[in-house]
């Protein structure tokens, strides 16, 4: 082939518009190559070797069954473990599918725009070393795009809904889409997905290790289920070659047994640090929603004479953080969460109507609003405002804190609780005894996912970089409410001697040695000079509140 037939100089690349010539027997290659992509990856695709450089690309067991589900279905998802080729495998066939069929839009996506454009290297090096025959002429080759003359094309690009917005896909691949933050993979999907669903042809691969439970954890388990399209295909690492037991153990080793069991076994655990333990994570069931609407997620109706609870968090509406609610049943134990609001765009001045209207919903249920900064200007709108009667409110009383109650404390009364150090020190710490000892039910799928990347930080826990935790502050909000002595009053009913009462020769056992520490909470009382002892009130003045004993 002279110069002026290849594409900008790279004799390893046709120019669009070359006529060629086919002999008899690349004929029938090229025939049976467009019939079947195992054959054209096993004969024709080559892959760089760190070891012997470019080599043909020799496929394993696993990777030959997954290239066959691509071509047989729409829809899969793949679970596989670290550096078992899952992305070559992919591309191989992606590249198959762009020479073979005529204008198709194919989209290689990745958490990162980086990661997304090497692997489109991958299949422009393979590309290149595709006979002549074989290729199809070049319009644009470039880093994160390629054009073929049979008008498909292939983009390459991080995984949003800005980097496709207005273009329609055949194929779209998600790489590691564990690793993808919830928010945006809710916006990809909402934005992007029905445009590829609706065709009848159009496929999505998705592929990615585990990365606690996320998006990927949902989709690959609702496809274990029969609850969605997608076909799943699991690969455990002793089907690469090469992988025993004593390269297990030489891996265990040099990483750690909790990271193996993700990277390598594939187990959906969420961040070591988590406050609730990664082995009840794993074992809390999700369900779907009855009905779901704008952030609005209701797994039951509001039952007659049942007590509902709203916990708040407000956030600024600026697309970063998610303003959310969680309604609880709180009429026996195990509470239940029985609804919950996420919506990352409602401003906080329209955020009080849906709280209200919610809540008018079940039952006049009351409303806990966290006020640190726009939270304050939120629960005002419900007070003020709109008149709701059922806000709780909260008081300082010195040493014991903040004290949840509904208005009776004078100026020191503020529309709902600062989320300050000690509140969400009790509050976690309260969170993780009713969820791990069953006395708190969460059926949503996004809570639970917070819940796994809700991480030790510091002296405190707070979402892991890239993920969020409002409905997990919402939870930690209804925790430290349900050890108030208010809320005990409401509901005649204590969860904490409830735990106790199941565990009490444990605990007895476990804290007889040491002994029990104070709480700080009990009444505080103090001697005058004539001896006299008195009650210091929730006022913590020594005004006019106090009661003599």
């Amino acid at each position: 082939m002279s110069t002026t037939d290849v594409y900008l100089g790279n004799p390893n690349l046709k120019k669009a518009n070359i006529a060629q010539e086919f002999s008899p027997e690349e004929v029938q290659e090229y025939i049976k190559c467009a019939d079947d992509p195992v054959y054209f990856i096993l004969n024709y695709i080559k892959i760089v070797s760190l070891d012997e450089g470019v080599i043909p690309f020799t496929m394993y067991d696993f990777q030959v069954g997954m290239v066959k589900s691509f071509h047989e279905n729409r829809f899969n998802i793949a679970k596989l473990p670290r550096q078992s080729g899952k992305s070559t495998i992919v591309t191989a066939y992606l590249l198959w599918y762009v020479l073979f069929n005529q204008n198709v839009n194919v989209a290689i996506l990745a958490n990162k725009a980086a990661t997304a454009r090497e692997m489109l290297g991958r299949l422009q090096l393979s590309y290149e070393n595709l006979p002549k025959w074989l290729q199809q002429g070049i319009l644009q080759w470039n880093r994160g795009s390629l054009e073929l003359e049979n008008g498909s094309k292939i983009l390459a690009a991080s995984t949003s809904a800005s980097a496709v917005r207005g273009m329609s896909f055949n194929v779209i691949f998600l790489d590691e889409f564990a690793f993808v933050p919830n928010h945006i993979a809710d916006q990809f999907f909402s934005s992007v997905y029905p445009t590829v669903s609706s065709g009848k042809s159009t496929k999505v691969i998705i592929i990615s290790t585990p990365h606690g439970m996320n998006m990927f954890y949902k989709l690959w388990h609702d496809a274990e289920k029969g609850k969605n399209e997608y076909v799943p295909t699991e690969v455990h690492w002793s089907q690469v070659p090469g992988r025993d037991a004593a390269w297990k153990e030489q891996t265990i080793k040099n990483t750690s047994e909790a990271q193996f069991k993700v990277e390598f076994e594939c187990e959906f655990l969420g961040s070591v640090d988590t406050l609730i333990s990664p082995s009840k994570l794993r074992t809390m069931p999700y369900t779907d929603p009855i009905t779901q609407n704008k952030g609005l997620a209701i797994y039951k109706r509001a039952e007659q004479d049942h007590n509902y609870i709203i916990t708040v968090d407000v956030a600024r509406g600026t697309s970063q953080d998610y303003s959310a609610f969680c309604v609880m049943d709180t009429t026996t134990v195990p509470y239940e969460m029985v609804a919950r609001y996420r919506n990352n765009e409602i401003k906080p001045i329209i955020f009080p109507n849906i709280i209200v209207d919610v809540a008018k919903n079940y039952n006049n249920a009351y409303i806990l609003c966290e006020v640190n900064d726009i939270g304050g200007q939120v629960a005002d709108i419900i007070q003020f405002d709109l008149e709701y009667e059922n806000l709780l409110m909260a008081a300082m009383r010195g040493r014991a804190g903040q004290q949840l109650g509904q208005g009776f404390s004078g100026k020191k009364t503020q529309l709902g609780v600062k989320m300050s150090t000690a509140v969400k020190q009790v509050g976690c710490s309260n969170l993780k005894a009713l969820i791990e000892e069953d006395k708190l039910l969460i059926p949503d799928y996004d809570t639970i996912a917070e819940l796994t990347t809700f991480i030790v930080k510091g002296q405190s826990f707070a979402a892991e970089d890239g993920c969020n935790d409002d409905l997990a502050m919402c939870l930690v909000i209804f925790a430290w409410m349900a050890m108030q002595e208010y809320f005990k009053q409401m509901h005649d009913n204590d969860v904490r001697q409830r735990i106790y009462d199941d565990q009490r020769e444990n605990i007895e056992q476990d804290m007889a040695p040491f002994g029990f520490i104070s709480d700080g909470l009990e009444d505080e009382y103090f001697a005058d000079a004539q001896g006299d002892v008195w009650q210091v009130a929730e006022y913590g003045d020594k005004s006019y509140m106090w009661e003599f004993r």
